[in-house]
């Protein structure tokens, strides 16, 4: 093994370290909301330093790699994937962050019926199902797994897409919640864009793996 295999496997490790990090503040950002508690609000907003410092630790060593060995092929497509993976994986940290934050700020627990209605924990369970897939995809080097996050994406686009008329039917019996719905209505948009986030991530591994740039191609195309 040269000493750019160890480098390379080493930057793997760390990545996969920001998948489990990044993962376990979406489950806790879940837990916090649905079930308000708001010890586990802070402790996602306090974790949120560790996968900051993380994202910077995979960046720097990525440009350590580019600077010292020079990749090509391959190697290279895989270091500029995790580049972008990184930053992707940091975003969907902030927002389990700004999710969690919702619960600190609000008077008191959301309403279950609001909760139901905007199918919001719904949401949570399928980002986290994506982003345990697209972790898998990354370690095995599965492209199939990866093409199957878009499909999944389907059910956040969708509950974002009714998530107005859902609440605006909501308000007009409980003109009293109106707070809440908006921290409802801003938790589903998050959780819309960790779907688009964790897509970006399918998109790098199958660019790293396969050699094909898939920015800007049809859904249908992708697949």
């Amino acid at each position: 093994m040269t000493h750019l295999d160890v480098e390379l496997k080493r930057l793997k490790a760390e990545t996969v370290e920001m998948f489990e990090l990044v993962t376990h503040q979406m489950k806790k950002s879940q837990l916090a909301f649905i079930g308000f508690d708001r010890e586990i609000a802070r402790e996602v907003n306090f974790n949120e330093k560790r996968v900051n410092a993380l994202e910077l630790k995979i960046d720097k060593d990525c440009e350590n790699i580019f600077a010292l060995f020079n990749p090509v092929a391959i190697d290279l497509r895989f270091v500029l994937a995790v580049l972008k993976i990184n930053s992707n994986l940091e975003r969907i940290g902030d927002i389990a962050d700004g999710i969690s934050r919702y619960v600190i700020g609000t008077g008191n627990a959301f309403d279950k019926e609001l909760i139901d209605v905007t199918r919001v924990n719904e949401m949570f369970d399928m980002a986290v199902k994506m982003l345990s897939d697209v972790q898998k995809a990354f370690d095995a080097e599965d492209t199939k797994l990866a093409r199957g996050i878009f499909q999944k994406d389907d059910l956040l686009d969708e509950i974002n897409e009714n998530a107005n008329g859902v609440i605006e039917t909501y308000i007009r019996t409980h003109e009293q919640n109106i707070s809440q719905s908006l921290h409802i209505i801003s938790a589903v948009r998050k959780l819309e864009r960790t779907g688009d986030q964790v897509k970006n991530v399918a998109e790098e591994i199958i660019f790293y793996l396969e050699a094909k740039v898939l920015k800007h191609v049809a859904e249908k195309e992708k697949l």
